[in-house]
C-alpha cells in the first residue's frame, strides 16, 4: 500500500469499510464502486481520514477508513496524464481543455488534478460542468522559485476556466494566488490552519 496523501482517491472493499459517517444521504448517494478522498486530519487509531462526495455540492461527509479496506488508489498526478485527458468523455469541457493545455507543457514539478474535475476524470460520473473550477495540486517538497510559479499562474490565468492551484509542502498546502499576492499565507496542515511567512519552514514563523 503506497503512502496515502490528501486528495488521493480511494476505492474501498465494501460499505462497512466506511466508518464514522451518519449523514442520511450516503445510503443512496455512495457505494463502494465510487471513491472516497483522503482529507487533511490527524490519523485516528490507524484510520485514514476521508471525505465522501454526493451528487450535490452540499453533500459532503467526513469519515474514516482502515488501510486494509482500501483496494485501489488513484493520485491527483495520475489524472493529469495528457492521454487520459484526451480520452475522457468530458474532453470538450473547458476545465478538461485547460488541463490538456497544462499537460502539454513541460514543468519542473509534479502536479495533479483534484476537486470535482479530478473526481469526474477518475469515475466518469458527471459531477463537473462547463463552469467548474479546475483545482490543481503542485507537489513541492522543496521551495520553488516565485518566478517559476508566476509563469504557471500566468498561463492558468489565460485558460478558459478558473484555476485554483494549491502548493503541497511537507507541512501542508497553501493557495498559490494568495502566496504570490501576500507576505503571509494560510497553510492548511493536519493539525489545522497556520498563518505563515514561509510554508516550507512553518516552525520558524512567529
Amino acid at each position: 500500500m503506497p503512502t496515502l496523501r490528501p486528495h488521493d482517491l480511494l476505492w474501498l472493499t465494501d460499505r462497512e469499510a466506511l466508518e464514522g459517517v451518519r449523514e442520511e444521504w450516503i445510503a443512496s448517494q455512495w457505494r463502494p464502486a465510487l471513491p472516497v478522498v483522503v482529507r487533511r486530519d490527524v490519523e485516528r487509531d490507524g484510520r485514514v481520514p476521508v471525505g465522501v462526495r454526493g451528487m450535490r455540492r452540499d453533500q459532503r461527509a467526513a469519515g474514516w477508513v482502515s488501510t486494509a479496506s482500501v483496494k485501489r488508489v488513484v493520485s491527483p498526478e495520475a489524472l493529469s496524464s495528457r492521454e487520459l485527458l484526451l480520452n475522457s468523455p468530458f474532453v470538450s469541457m473547458p476545465p478538461v481543455q485547460g488541463a490538456i493545455q497544462l499537460a502539454s507543457r513541460p514543468w519542473a514539478w509534479c502536479w495533479g488534478i483534484t476537486g470535482s474535475v479530478g473526481y469526474a476524470l477518475a469515475t466518469e460520473v458527471p459531477v463537473m460542468h462547463a463552469a467548474s473550477d479546475l483545482d490543481v495540486l503542485i507537489r513541492s517538497p522543496q521551495p520553488i522559485a516565485k518566478e517559476a510559479l508566476t509563469e504557471w499562474q500566468s498561463l492558468t490565468g489565460r485558460l478558459l476556466c478558473r484555476v485554483d492551484t494549491q502548493i503541497e509542502t511537507p507541512y501542508g498546502a497553501f493557495a498559490l494566488a494568495e502566496w504570490l499576492r501576500e507576505k503571509r499565507v494560510l497553510l492548511k496542515t493536519n493539525q489545522g490552519p497556520l498563518l505563515v511567512t514561509d510554508p516550507w519552514l512553518p516552525e520558524k514563523n512567529g
